[in-house]
């Protein structure tokens, strides 16, 4: 069960509307970076978590509900820089004082391509459910395995490419109100991020935690391979060396080498075509 409280999580004000930073906004919300994304991806890992404890799952939820007050600071973030968007392209952009100073003169005509059209046609001037290309979010970056070392390790990266976005997006506004918005949910990004890594910490670290799933036994794999990088240059040179390249293995069961590639098996050759595959029209075409 889930409540609401009218008000939102921090403050959202806009100094100087744009309409383009408006769409760039839209890529914090239904972008593959984005907050719906996170969202989503937390609640699924709770809903499925089956550990002998509620712990990570109801710290999982704590979090998912979390984003859902983002979700509405980004979207009131769009409305805010809409609210002098032209509507045609007959408005001068000199009659607002807030879309000239924003535009620095330019053709109205220029205002209304960069917008997102859907912001205009669709929306009513507000946020919606997609990236910066107009593209609706999809879902297919929501990961919950069931595995919970492999879940926080993606929410690791999924919070590391949202920050990046955030500081972009910061970067990208002189705007003192949108501003002091990335400056707190930046933040948040930062906590976010040691959150599931410390969650890992708990699990054991590299050396509990890895290989994920660490429930199948060593002797069920090939362990000649386990460990060894291999180097696929043609004419036999060596890789860079790195940390992956020689030394104990980050989970302590192995030792880092390197294995030059080469074919190992046969080239494959498949038994003839079916009639009904069509593949023999292709071979004959």
């Amino acid at each position: 069960m889930y409540s609401f409280d009218k008000r939102l999580q921090y403050p959202v004000k806009v100094d100087r509307p744009d309409p383009i930073y408006a769409r760039m906004l839209q890529q914090a919300i239904g972008g593959v970076e984005g907050e719906i994304r996170v969202c989503m991806q937390y609640f699924f890992q709770a809903w499925g978590n089956r550990a002998p404890h509620t712990r990570y799952r109801d710290m999982l939820l704590h979090t998912a509900t979390e984003e859902i007050g983002h979700i509405e600071m980004l979207a009131t973030a769009v409305a805010m820089n809409l609210e002098n968007a032209p509507t045609s392209v007959q408005e001068a952009g000199a009659a607002d004082a807030l879309v000239g100073a924003v535009m620095g003169g330019e053709n109205p005509r220029h205002i209304a391509e960069g917008m997102l059209h859907k912001h205009l046609l669709s929306s009513g001037l507000a946020a919606f459910p997609g990236n910066a290309d107009g593209v609706p979010f999809d879902m297919n970056h929501i990961y919950a395995s069931g595995n919970l070392a492999a879940d926080m390790y993606c929410n690791v990266a999924a919070e590391a490419t949202g920050r990046t976005l955030a500081v972009r997006l910061s970067n990208a506004t002189n705007d003192p109100g949108m501003k002091d918005m990335w400056s707190f949910l930046i933040a948040r990004d930062t906590m976010h991020q040691q959150q599931w890594l410390a969650v890992i910490e708990e699990l054991g670290g590299a050396e509990g935690a890895l290989p994920i799933p660490n429930s199948l036994p060593p002797s069920a794999e090939n362990q000649r391979f386990s460990y060894s990088f291999f180097a696929t240059a043609r004419d036999g040179a060596p890789p860079p060396e790195g940390r992956w390249t020689q030394g104990p293995s980050l989970d302590g069961k192995g030792t880092f080498s390197v294995f030059q590639n080469a074919p190992m098996g046969e080239e494959p050759v498949l038994g003839p075509a079916r009639p009904d595959s069509g593949a023999e029209t292709q071979q004959m075409g």
